[in-house]
């Protein structure tokens, strides 16, 4: 065993690693991000359903919410696209164009010679000057799989790109913002760096008027952070070289994993902004998001983004473009904007960053087998309001009963209000009104489950018309016992026919209500979703919720 100097000695080595690891984070403390929104291109391409006019509205409009001002609102072809119609409409609302930017190509072509076309205006640029915008995004390959550089060599290249930014301030808009994108610089950089060097250094020492307002390059998910960190350091050292401020802007997709932390990682090398959607929604398995690269900010201290964006709103927004583009909801485990990235897990104790505080949320309590019994009482709480039934002793029993469904191959949740509830009452626990009231506002989501439930309704209806010819939605017990118990119960009368009627019966008015059958019904449709038709769910009800429950009724 190592002696006490030694295990100083290595606190001491640990605390100083540490620290030197974690300067590099300094940086994105202090950081005046630049962030170029690309939520209404990005998260249309490789989707199922397209983008509509109406869905380009409705993006524009959750940007505007964030504050963001710059904005990618297009990228022109030779086809007709909803991007044409919409960018009409947009302009002729009169909005500020000075913050709304589009994508070009810096050539119409190159064909099978691998050479590109120097003379004919780009399709992209002939229509940003019939739409009325002026600040451009180049798309520059530099890479041997576009074009033959022994045709067309790097000079040629340049005075090229040089060509159409002249262009742009001559036949766009005096005031013109360009910035050119290195589209495969994941593809250039192992064989030839150069070419992107002597882009760099000689957009740098272009006159200032034409001067690029910055570059901008996109990492396809293949590269480690540290890589794709460096393409930052080096690119920015040529331009700090040259005395040239303009932005360099990152753009991550996600393949392995590290997208997000690709993101921060060049944002710490030399990078000073992002253009990105407020969602990971995009090409492929999409790509880091302003929402999380903004957030990670905010949590290490950056009150510069605070100032400049609406932060608080970054989550709302994230969530409703996933919809608008997706038609479902995040990813329940999607980091900052999905369903449980507000979730209190092991404890209740708060992280020094709240993110539940922040977006003014409540955060949700997750019932698993390593919830304490405090926060097994504040979930119930939070669902069905204060209950003198609701106390440690109950909780110690929900949270046994959890362990006990495990041993027994019994694999359900205890996050909804129905499964919460009965396990309440497998517990111990009798079920209140409040409960039936708050599991039966809750509406069935699945049109199957629906369906099965209508079906149990329909059987439910006519034992109810039986009784004085008119429907109350009550049953008499011994109604409810022919029409629905009789299978799992060997006689009306006897004693464990009397305890399951009382375990249903919630409000003790000696008949069963609808909704008080109902609390079951949700509760084995959402453990048991696989249910194969009304017979089965009527069988899991029965045998794994009301049996159950049953037991404890004679306490």
């Amino acid at each position: 065993m190592a002696c006490a100097e030694e295990i100083q000695a290595l606190v001491k080595s640990y605390r100083g690693d540490l620290e030197k690891d974690l300067e590099k984070y300094e940086r994105l403390r202090d950081l005046d991000i630049f962030v170029l929104d690309n939520s209404i291109r990005e998260s249309t391409v490789g989707q199922l359903r397209a983008h509509t006019l109406e869905s380009k509205w409705d993006l524009y409009n959750e940007v505007k919410k964030c504050k963001f001002e710059n904005i990618i609102v297009a990228s022109f072809s030779h086809m007709t696209r909803v991007d044409d119609v919409w960018m009409k409409q947009l302009v002729d609302t009169g909005v500020d164009r000075c913050g709304l930017w589009a994508f070009s190509e810096i050539t119409e072509g190159a064909g099978a010679s691998k050479v590109p076309d120097t003379e004919t205006v780009p399709v992209g640029l002939r229509k940003m000057k019939d739409a009325g915008l002026w600040n451009v995004i180049f798309e520059v390959d530099l890479s041997d799989v576009i074009y033959d550089f022994d045709k067309f060599p790097m000079e040629k290249m340049l005075q090229l790109i040089k060509k159409w930014i002249v262009w742009c301030h001559t036949n766009l808009h005096h005031d013109s913002k360009v910035c050119v994108s290195f589209r495969d610089l994941a593809e250039t950089m192992p064989d030839h760096p150069d070419r992107v060097f002597m882009t760099v250094d000689f957009l740098a020492k272009l006159p200032a008027n034409i001067r690029p307002y910055g570059l901008m390059y996109e990492e396809p998910g293949k590269t480690m952070p540290e890589e794709c960190g460096n393409w930052a350091k080096y690119i920015r050292a040529i331009m700090n070289n040259n005395n040239w401020k303009a932005h360099l802007l990152v753009h991550v997709h996600e393949k392995y994993g590290y997208c997000d932390a690709t993101a921060l990682q060049c944002l710490m090398d030399g990078a000073d902004g992002i253009w990105a959607s407020l969602c990971i929604e995009g090409a492929s398995m999409g790509a880091a998001s302003s929402t999380v690269t903004l957030m990670n900010l905010v949590r290490m201290g950056n009150k510069k983004v605070l100032k400049k964006f609406n932060c608080s709103y970054l989550r709302k927004a994230a969530i409703k473009i996933t919809q608008i583009t997706t038609g479902i909801d995040p990813h329940i485990k999607q980091p900052i904007y999905g369903a449980r990235a507000l979730d209190f897990v092991f404890n209740l104790t708060k992280d020094e960053f709240d993110l539940a505080t922040f977006f003014g949320e409540h955060a949700p309590v997750r019932i698993t087998t390593l919830s304490s019994p405090e926060m097994i009482l504040k979930r119930m709480t939070y669902l069905f309001g204060q209950d003198p039934q609701f106390t440690v002793e109950i909780a110690r029993n929900m949270k046994e009963k959890m362990l006990e469904d495990l041993k027994s191959n019994r694999k359900e949740e205890y996050m909804s209000e129905s499964g919460l509830a009965i396990l309440f009452d497998r517990a111990g626990g009798k079920l209140s009104e409040k409960m039936r009231d708050v599991i039966a506002q809750k509406k069935e989501q699945d049109p199957y489950h629906q369906r099965l439930i209508a079906e149990i309704r329909k059987t439910w209806n006519c034992w109810d018309l039986n009784e004085e010819g008119q429907r109350d939605n009550m049953l008499q017990y011994d109604s409810f016992y022919n029409g629905f118990m009789a299978p799992y119960f060997g006689c009306y009368r006897c004693s464990d026919t009397k305890r399951a009627l009382k375990a249903i019966d919630m409000d003790a008015d000696g008949q069963v209500d609808w909704t008080e059958f109902c609390v079951y019904l949700k509760w084995a449709v959402a453990q048991y979703p696989n249910v194969k038709n009304s017979e089965e769910l009527l069988e899991i009800a029965f045998r794994k919720g009301i049996i159950p429950a049953m037991r404890d009724e004679n306490k």
